[in-house]
């Protein structure tokens, strides 16, 4: 049941932010109260850019980035490595190694990791994808950037497990990294050290 003293709109706006992650009960009201001060334009633009998000935006047909055009601009680049993969498990990830501009391959998006015990497992997935990529014949790396946490490890044993048998060399990113961290947080220079010390697997 509703609070009376809240108008459902107001109700509705704060349950839809509570729903995004890493916003609480409490921060989700106080985002909902901050754009009804006063803050109509504020509202409007935020609506404005959410539609475009949702009317605009797709994931890459080729990496599975996020995108405005299909194929994104790094797999449509001429210029960059094609036959190196670097496959992380975010959007984010992706952004914060490009952030290091020490990389001129291109990605591969998983959009997860493993964890069963979450309910994630392979079919979730971008691998099947990823298997098809390099046994298209291409590739001569897979450069595995999944982020240094327990199911990052277990999500690169599985692609390893997956891609061994296939003519490409495997890689991983150098334990510059902190364990139990995400890519997404990590320094261009850690990250620019991750990527000169990978490992071959």
């Amino acid at each position: 049941m509703g609070n009376a003293a809240v108008p459902p709109s107001v109700t509705q706006l704060i349950q839809t932010f509570s729903e995004l992650p890493g916003i609480g009960p409490k921060t989700a009201s106080r985002l909902a109260f901050f754009l009804l001060r006063g803050k109509s334009e504020l509202a409007l633009r935020l609506a404005e850019s959410l539609q475009g998000l949702v009317e605009n935006t797709r994931f890459c047909s080729v990496c599975f980035n996020v995108t405005e055009q299909d194929p994104c601009p790094i797999c449509a680049n001429t210029s960059r490595d094609h036959a190196v993969i670097c496959v992380v498990e975010e959007p984010m990830d992706l952004l914060a190694l490009e952030g290091t501009n020490q990389y001129d391959g291109v990605y591969h998006v998983l959009h997860g990791a493993l964890s069963p015990l979450e309910g994630i497992f392979a079919e979730d997935l971008r691998i099947k994808e990823l298997e098809a990529r390099v046994g298209a014949g291409v590739v001569r790396e897979v450069l595995l950037a999944t982020n240094p946490t327990s199911e990052g490890d277990y999500t690169a044993a599985y692609l390893i497990t997956r891609l061994k048998a296939l003519p490409v060399r495997l890689t991983r990113l150098g334990r510059g990294l902190p364990v139990g961290g995400d890519l997404e947080y990590a320094d261009a220079i850690t990250l620019t050290r991750a990527l000169e010390s990978r490992q071959e697997l």
